[in-house]
């Protein structure tokens, strides 16, 4: 074997790599195509957004990454803001929901809104890491409709713990007017959304497969979803990620479950 063939990068090697460099803004996952696939919801929430969306005057979309989801309206309100907390995603979300003339204001997850009260008939939110149940009761208009789809308890948990072992149950599931939601309960997000003064009007929840097909796409995944495993590295978690990369080459696809729930509230 020439000295050439010998410092060549492993299999191994080269998925870190591809998995580490790919870019992280946003909330586009189309990296993943080929790689790895997450079941969707069966309620459908771009298309209960588009349907709420269809009939309001003015909207509010919290956390809304790179704008992705609401970008895909096919009819906007009149009146659409955002708020994200990222100023690399607050520049995407500037591009991506330009066209329909939206403000973007850059502001902390745990902050409050940055808008008057009673302005908003609609407010918005997937995945948020921070629910303020009392700012989004402030800027609903009354009759006014909180939709969103938060990510529960446990999710992904699989492959939190074989990254990190065992976990103890989350503690981010005791009611406040200021709760985080990645870790939630439907029961405890109800609860503390009457709390606030809301009416809660739906509330669902699923289990979803979720297949990672090479451990590329669980560098990605990890890099951008910075919740399932806090402080992950490449150099950090090198042992675990290459147990793993044999397991995949053995076994085939590493199989997680996403929690997901729905919840919509009305302002009385």
């Amino acid at each position: 074997m020439s000295r050439c063939a010998s410092r060549r990068p492993s299999r191994f090697e080269d998925l870190l790599a591809e998995g580490a460099a790919g870019p992280t803004e946003g909330w586009d996952f189309s990296w993943f195509t080929g790689r790895a696939t997450e079941q969707r919801p069966s309620w459908g929430y771009a298309r209960l957004l588009a349907d709420r969306a269809a009939t309001a005057e003015a909207a509010l979309d919290i956390q809304t990454g790179g704008g992705e989801v609401l970008a895909s309206l096919p009819v906007a309100p009149p009146v659409v803001a955002a708020t994200e907390s990222w100023p690399p995603n607050v520049d995407i979300a500037r591009r991506n929901l330009a066209r329909f003339g939206a403000t973007v204001a850059e502001v902390d997850d745990r902050a409050g809104l940055p808008f008057p009260s009673d302005r908003f008939d609609l407010v918005v939110s997937r995945h948020p890491v921070v629910t303020r149940w009392d700012e989004i009761r402030r800027v609903l208009r009354p009759d006014g409709t909180y939709l969103s789809q938060q990510v529960g308890s446990g999710s992904v948990r699989e492959l939190t713990e074989f990254m990190m072992g065992p976990q103890l149950a989350s503690a981010h599931s005791s009611p406040g007017p200021l709760a985080t939601t990645a870790g939630a309960t439907p029961i405890a997000a109800a609860s503390t959304a009457e709390a606030a003064g809301l009416r809660v009007v739906d509330l669902r929840q699923e289990a979803l497969r979720m297949e990672f097909h090479d451990i590329a796409a669980v560098v990605h995944f990890l890099r951008k979803v910075i919740w399932i495993v806090p402080g992950f590295t490449v150099d950090a978690y090198r042992e675990r990620l290459a147990e793993l990369h044999g397991f995949m080459e053995r076994h085939g696809p590493f199989v997680a479950h996403s929690q997901r729930f729905l919840i919509e509230a009305r302002k009385s």
